[in-house]
């Protein structure tokens, strides 16, 4: 892992087009050194070398490790993003699919994968883990607006659970009867809460 950065780097502004290009740049670099080389090897002077940046450019952008590999996650692949709509159902069912392509890449299985595993002992993975999961409640229920239903954190985790479980723990394939299923029972839970709070 590497070592803290100095707290005076100043940094970049998100919206510089300069900023922006440099950063996709970075990050496809990373997305194709990090299946060839291995998280333990993905340092930040192989990136800065690969990418053509100083290492001081890295750490402006990325100050943790954790936060580079947050962003691999978050910035996946192009595997067709869901568009919104008024069913419920064919929104979340598109959002699976779309997470299941997204983690099959290996470079954001293995970021995904890492944070997990280092997060009980290191805070900024742990955070970084929160940051993805909120930002992907938030993208998914602006997708869910036009049908009226907002879900709540504890409903995300039952929509998207049971696909990361197949996929990571039983080590299978999770079908489309799989999300099929996995989206009707996630519907009635759903339905069921929102039934419950009406009463």
């Amino acid at each position: 892992m590497p070592p803290k950065p100095p707290v005076h780097l100043r940094q970049p502004n998100p919206s510089n087009p300069r900023v922006q290009r440099t950063r996709a740049r970075i990050l496809d670099v990373a997305r194709e050194l990090l299946p060839e080389v291995g998280l333990a090897r993905l340092t930040y002077a192989l990136l800065a070398d690969r990418a053509g940046v100083t290492r001081q450019t890295l750490y402006r952008h990325w100050p943790s490790r954790a936060a580079l590999l947050s962003d691999l996650t978050l910035q996946g692949p192009d595997v067709g993003y869901p568009e919104p709509g008024t069913d419920a159902r064919a929104v979340a069912t598109a959002w699976l699919i779309s997470l299941r392509a997204g983690i099959t890449d290996p470079a954001t299985r293995a970021s995904a994968l890492a944070m997990a595993a280092q997060a009980d002992h290191d805070p900024d993975s742990a955070q970084a883990l929160r940051r993805i999961v909120e930002d992907r409640l938030a993208a998914l229920n602006e997708l869910l607006e036009p049908s009226g239903l907002q879900i709540t954190a504890e409903q995300y985790t039952l929509l998207y659970g049971p696909l990361l479980a197949r996929l990571f723990f039983d080590r299978c394939e999770a079908t489309d009867e799989f999300i099929d299923a996995t989206v009707t029972q996630w519907l009635t839970s759903v339905d069921h809460t929102r039934h419950t709070e009406h009463r």
